[in-house]
């Protein structure tokens, strides 16, 4: 089968909305696996998702919804992975299906929780998919500006730039711009690292420092994310391509974003635990940090931000005392 092939989307939230309406400019019919049987009942009668962009109308005879896992990897030939990364491996583990013909595009801002391992290194080593039949989208871009037709930008990251071109014809429109890379897993790094910054952008806006100070960390941040990623896996990259910089400011600023809220709510004096049970979506920052943490232990980068949001969320450290830390390190 030519690539792409037959079509699936993994997932039933926000993005994985966004995607499908994206995908449904150029396909003729795709597959889309939910993991609940009333969601997709009330999606076929409602004809839009019934908790996620309700906005976006679809033609629904055009999908083909399933919640069984299996059935819809066999069927489909490429699978876009758009769940959120906590919850990766409770959906993918359920896969009995042989994948290691199959492509893979993962759309998941995440690291796998406990492995510590990015989307596209677990789905090479433990279902044998081919490091060319790997594929990263990233922004930057929001699911709700996707909802509501506003200009967006995607990169599609794969080592082979041939199959990346293709699939970005597969999501491009009108309002949605494709640019294609080979940094796979750089810009999966920078995915994660971006949701980090964004919460401690978010404490910096709920303590009410200011605008001048956000502006340090943002430039701060950058380079930081620069010298993980570099360390992680170096080659040539420009930091201020749209996948990194653009990524991290369109996360750190926009009102969309949930990874900002959840350090709006800290800064503003929400307890870690009040703000993640306030969240109504996950923000992958809170795992990111962590994930971002342990691996950082082999390579030692200097990243006093990173280091300070990982201080607030899981060590108790006060952000006052960690945002203090960060600001001495400013330059």
């Amino acid at each position: 089968m030519e690539f792409p092939g037959k079509i699936a989307v993994m997932g039933g939230g926000s993005w994985a909305t966004a995607l499908a309406k994206l995908l449904l400019h150029n396909c003729e019919t795709i597959n889309w696996y939910m993991r609940r049987d009333d969601r997709i009942e009330d999606f076929r009668r409602l004809r839009h998702n019934p908790a996620y962009l309700t906005d976006v109308e679809f033609d629904i005879e055009r999908i083909e919804f399933s919640s069984d896992i299996n059935e819809v990897c066999r069927n489909c030939d490429t699978l876009l992975l758009a769940m959120p990364s906590p919850y990766f491996k409770s959906h993918i583990e359920k896969i009995t299906a042989d994948l290691s013909g199959k492509s893979i595009v993962s759309a998941i801002k995440g690291i796998v929780p406990d492995d510590n391992m990015l989307i596209t290194d677990y789905m090479m080593h433990r279902y044998g998919v081919a490091p060319e039949n790997t594929l990263v989208i990233a922004g930057p871009c929001h699911a709700e500006e996707v909802a509501l037709d506003r200009p967006s930008y995607l990169t599609i990251g794969c080592t082979d730039v041939d199959h990346a071109a293709i699939f970005a014809n597969c999501i491009a429109g009108k309002r949605t711009h494709t640019i294609t890379s080979s940094d796979v897993d750089g810009i999966e790094y920078a995915a994660v690292l971006k949701n980090v910054y964004a919460i401690a952008a978010g404490i910096i806006h709920g303590a009410k420092r200011g605008d001048n100070f956000l502006a340090m960390l943002m430039s701060n941040a950058i380079r930081e994310m620069e010298r993980f990623v570099d360390a992680v896996d170096p080659r040539p990259r420009n930091i201020c391509d749209s996948v990194y910089l653009g990524d991290l400011l369109v996360t750190a600023y926009s009102r969309f974003s949930r990874n900002h809220n959840f350090g709006s709510m800290i800064g503003k004096g929400y307890s870690v635990a009040a703000a993640r049970m306030e969240m109504e979506q996950t923000a992958e920052g809170y795992y990111g940090a962590k994930c971002i943490h342990d691996i950082n232990e082999r390579y030692e980068v200097s990243m006093p931000i990173a280091n300070g949001i990982y201080d607030i969320l899981y060590r108790r450290v006060s952000p006052v005392k960690a945002i203090a830390r960060m600001a001495e390190s400013f330059d």
